[in-house]
This record gives structure tokens, sequence and C-alpha cells, in this order.
């Protein structure tokens, strides 16, 4: 059978990528953008049957993208978010889109609990403190995690997994999510915001949560954990509520532009724990990640149903021309 045109988007050297798709063999011919401009992009999508998303969201598939693909059959995204494309588009085009969700929920997760431990333990500041030369152990005034109200925005498998951890350490935990669950644990996102010690923000990015939590509605001395998208926090908000005291602290993955610009407040503030948009980046999330997307690929140039599609196409890959 002739094989299947994959153009490969992720921001890797063109040989790493053919090494890392070697399992599909010959089932595939893989080709990569001559450049990671837009341009490239829509200069190579005309042959492409099968496209491997980028991460970052640098060369997304737009509407403008989708209708330059008329052979497109398949979108796979290596990630759980899915920035920049446009779902209706490819919905309109026939085009499945799918992505790997689960794979980074373990790590995700701990980074969260990791983050909420840092800022309570107040461990960078005592840190920092004992480097220049200080010793303050009456000035810091870390709190303990156990007995404090957790609320968790978004149910995913993060969202669950959160949930977990935070129950384990003896946090009373509560949780929300669109669509609303006769569950204990469930709760009203205006209450959740407003009486959590901590919140956690672990919720996908759309048009429906961008802005979603805003920091000023928060309780006061109350931490922020952001490894969802910076869009779903008021970033601004963030800045002012940190800067007059309102809130005690915040540890932020995600930023409305990455890498986080050099004059953004957020660098000067204290009590602010800043991460690199690692939080699921760990060895054992990239060997799940990197499965998931090799079996769905295989699925989908096999002939078999493929895996966690979002956007409500039949999931059965089938070519336009042959």
């Amino acid at each position: 059978m002739k094989p299947w045109n994959l153009l490969a988007l992720p921001p890797l050297p063109e040989e790493v990528m053919r090494r890392l798709l070697a399992p599909l063999g010959d089932r595939v011919a893989v080709r990569v953008p001559a450049a990671r401009e837009r341009e490239a992009l829509l200069a190579a999508l005309p042959e492409a049957e099968i496209v491997l998303g980028d991460w970052t969201g640098t060369l997304a598939l737009d509407a403008e993208a989708v209708g330059a693909a008329p052979r497109l059959a398949f979108v796979q995204q290596p990630s759980v978010g899915v920035d920049g494309h446009d779902l209706d588009a490819l919905a309109a085009a026939g085009v499945p889109l799918a992505n790997t969700p689960g794979v980074s929920a373990v790590a995700v997760a701990e980074w969260c609990l990791a983050a909420t431990l840092s800022l309570s333990r107040k461990l960078a500041a005592a840190d920092a403190a004992v480097r220049a030369g200080e010793w303050p152990q009456q000035g810091l005034q870390p709190q303990e995690v156990r007995g404090r109200r957790v609320g968790v925005v978004g149910y995913g498998p993060i969202g669950a997994e959160c949930v977990t951890l935070f129950r384990a350490l003896g946090c009373e935990v509560s949780y929300w999510t669109r669509t609303p669950r006769p569950d204990p644990g469930f709760e009203a996102l205006d209450a959740l915001v407003a009486t959590a010690d901590v919140v956690v923000v672990v919720i996908a990015l759309s048009d429906e949560t961008r802005g979603l939590v805003d920091p000023a509605r928060m309780k006061r001395g109350a931490l922020l954990i952001n490894a969802a998208r910076g869009g779903v926090v008021d970033q601004g908000s963030l800045a002012e509520a940190l800067r007059s005291g309102h809130l005690g602290g915040a540890a932020l993955d995600v930023f409305d532009v990455e890498p986080l610009p050099p004059g953004d407040p957020l660098r000067h503030l204290p009590d602010v724990l800043l991460s690199p948009h690692v939080a699921g980046v760990t060895p054992e999330a990239t060997g799940r990640l990197l499965t998931a997307t090799l079996d769905n690929l295989a699925a989908a140039v096999e002939g078999r149903k493929v895996d966690a599609v979002l956007n409500g196409v039949a999931p059965l890959i089938s070519r336009k021309f042959t």
C-alpha cells in the first residue's frame, strides 16, 4: 500500500523526528516543514494526509491552514492541550483531531502538590535567606498543608489525580468542572474560589474558560497554583492581588505569553514560584505520550479506530484521495 504522507510539526530535529516515528515503518512517509514558520507550514500542507501536531502551538491548524490541506485525513496532537487548532474547521472538513489525555496527569498533579508544599513551607525564601547568610528561624512563618481547604478547578485526569493526592495529605478537597456532578466533592465555582485556602487550576483553556479564575475573588491569604494555561487566570488581576498582599502566594507553570517577558511584574513579586511550563515533562510522562501517539498513528494507517478524538468526527480514518 502507498505510504501515508505524514507531516511532523513538533519542534525537534528532522532526524530525531524520523527516529521516533520509525516504529511505523514504511506505512508512512515522514516530512517536516522547510522552516518553523507559517509560510512553510502552508506550503507543506497540500500533500499532507496526517499531521502530527506541534505541542508548542507555534504551527497550529487554524481555518486557513485546514483549507490548505485538501488531503488531510487525521491530526494527532502529541499533548493534552490543542491550543491554536480550529476544531470546528477540522470537523467541517471531516478531519478528526485526537490528543493524548491522561499521559501527564501524575506528573502535573505531583507538580501542583510540590508547588503547594513549597509555597506553604516557604522553601524558596528559606533557601535564599540561608544563601545570603541569614538564619530566619522565626520570620518565615511556614504553614502545614494538612487540614487546609483545597479547591481544584477542572476534573479531567489531572484534576482527579490532584484530588487524590491532596486528600491523601489530609486536606479538605473539593472540585469544580463544567459538567455538574452528584458528588459531595463537587462545588460551585464561585464558592470554591472564595473559600479555598489553595486554588489549583488544571482546566483546559477555551473561550468558555478564558479568564475563568479571578484572583481578586479568592480568599485573603490563599495560594493560587496554575498548571493549566495562562489565559485561564486573569494575569493582571493576579499580579495586583500579589502586589497588594491579598494573596499569600502563587505557583505558575503557565503564562499569558511564553516565555515570560523580561519586564513582566510576576518576575519581581515575592512569594511567587515560576516554572517554565514543565509540570508535565518527566521521562515517565514522555514515555506514555510517545506510546499513545504511536499507537494512535498506527491505528490510523491500519484502518482501526483511533482514540481520544476531540472534535466529534468519526474515529475511523480513511484516505480522501487514493
